[in-house]
């Protein structure tokens, strides 16, 4: 018999939003996530998850998103537009700014292409390529949830030995 005087715990679930333009990929995603026991807040593009990410009541413990994401419509991504459609690296950015614990990982069919277009590091963020298996999927989820979140500096950093903004070239 239950005692209506002690407080139930509050559900240990994680909760992961996951975004892609892709609903299929939402769907698989969101399927393997729940039976490995975590909750899944899925987004068909970056502004839905910029919306999640600001308005959400509880914690979101990781973002999940394909690196490319084609924009539904046509928006700038200005200072105006507080939910823009940008692509996943853009998204991490400004989701972090939200939620400073955010852990992220970046999916893509073409990684290593998709990262060069972008101009980002390889390195600054677990990737998950695409196609995936259900295990690889589930397994970099979980290590990634133990490592400390990403800052927002080290996803704006260029890779290691390139110049930054205020860097001199030097012959």
């Amino acid at each position: 018999m239950s005692n209506p005087d002690v407080a139930l715990p509050q559900s240990t679930k994680q909760t992961i939003v996951a975004v892609d333009d892709d609903t299929a990929t939402i769907q698989l995603c969101a399927g393997i996530l729940e039976q490995a026991g975590f909750s899944v807040l899925p987004a068909t593009n970056s502004s839905e998850a910029l919306k999640i990410c600001k308005n959400h009541p509880g914690p979101i413990h990781l973002l999940l998103t394909d690196l490319v994401l084609p924009p539904p419509d046509f928006s700038f991504a200005s200072s105006d537009n507080e939910f823009p459609n940008v692509h996943g690296h853009e998204l991490a950015v400004r989701a972090l700014r939200m939620r400073k614990d955010l852990r992220v990982i970046l999916m893509s069919g073409n990684i290593d292409q998709d990262l060069a277009g972008y101009g980002i590091r390889r390195g600054g963020l677990p990737f998950l390529p695409k196609p995936f298996e259900h295990q690889a999927l589930e397994a970099l989820v979980r290590q990634t949830l133990q490592a400390p979140p990403p800052s927002v500096e080290s996803l704006m950093a260029g890779p290691p030995g390139m110049p930054r903004a205020g860097d001199e070239w030097v012959d």
